[in-house]
């Protein structure tokens, strides 16, 4: 843990905002949480429920406990003595403005401020801070209890010390922090999940494939191999011993034909009942739940494939073994 951040506040909790309140609770956080919406509290705690033997099987912190969590409907009390504030309130950006500035208003001054914004960039979020340089865009992905990318943003009145503060504390979570160089709308990993989406989209909308199909195109052929390397090293694999120098000259010219169309379909309504039809053809007699829990476990269980082939582990491996 890191050792100045000892009591984490969260402020919105839905999906995102209770998979960080688990994740936090799990590497022994004490976590108030905070949302106005009538039954929070009772959906907060039947989601730390269901999320909790997940987090078991990855490994619990010393002196982590469910029992570390409380909640207010008042955000001031939230917010007032935490050391981290995680927001996670609807992508509507006036909201989210308005939320953080009572966040920014109500905390310490040296707390620090992330939010779990998708797409509006920190900039634009810290414009009428008090404090705007302890903010920063503290991206994740669902679940977040499970999954470990982080995309911590900057913004332009961001200081580098508090970015570095933000990078270390989602380190100590066991979480891979991404810091995005330069802020653009939808990060880095939205950005690549969205061009996925309107192909998808498009190939549908055409006829070329269903709904499952172009589920399957993907997990048996980019997905399996992007779950370890990514685009980067698969195309570097795809040249052979010549690597990426022989794969962009013998398919770079390839980028110039029309293969790709990266400006979404209209959502009409016949392209709306092929995408919903087919979704909920391929899901069958399995309920959302029981979707869920079929996730989850495949990925607690990828997670350990991942770790023990990530070439980052191996380099250290390596070092470890010559050393």
């Amino acid at each position: 843990m890191t050792a100045e951040i000892k009591k984490v506040a969260v402020v919105g909790t839905g999906v995102i905002g209770n998979g960080w309140i688990t994740r936090f609770l799990a590497k022994g956080y004490d976590v108030i949480a905070t949302d106005p919406a009538e039954g929070a509290e009772e959906r907060m705690h039947k989601a730390v429920e269901q999320s909790w033997p997940y987090v078991e099987e990855l490994g619990l912190a010393e002196g982590a406990s469910k029992e570390r969590l409380t909640f207010t409907d008042n955000l001031e009390e939230a917010v007032k003595e935490a050391d981290f504030i995680q927001e996670n309130v609807p992508e509507v950006e006036d909201l989210k403005q308005k939320v953080l500035q009572d966040i920014d208003r109500h905390s310490k001054p040296d707390a620090l401020i992330g939010s779990s914004t998708s797409g509006i960039m920190p900039s634009e979020l810290q414009a009428h801070f008090e404090n705007p340089e302890r903010f920063v865009v503290a991206h994740p992905f669902h679940p977040v209890y499970i999954l470990p990318l982080v995309e911590v943003v900057p913004g332009k009145s961001t200081t580098k010390e508090n970015t570095d503060r933000a990078k270390a504390f989602f380190e100590g979570l066991n979480m891979k922090a991404l810091i995005v160089r330069n802020e653009i709308e939808g990060h880095i990993a939205d950005r690549l999940i969205e061009a996925l989406w309107r192909e998808s989209l498009h190939i549908v909308n055409e006829g070329i494939a269903t709904t499952e199909e172009v589920d399957q195109a993907f997990i048996y052929g980019a997905g399996m191999r992007y779950a370890q390397y990514g685009p980067f090293l698969t195309f570097h694999l795809a040249g052979g011993e010549g690597g990426m120098r022989h794969m962009l000259k013998q398919f770079g010219p390839a980028l110039k034909k029309p293969w790709t169309k990266l400006v979404a379909p209209e959502l009409s309504d016949e392209l709306y009942d092929k995408v919903v039809s087919g979704c909920e053809h391929q899901s069958g007699d399995m309920s959302m739940s029981d979707l869920d829990k079929n996730r989850n476990e495949f990925l607690v269980r990828l997670m350990d494939l991942v770790q023990e082939y990530w070439p980052e582990d191996q380099s250290k491996k390596k070092e470890t073994t010559e050393v």
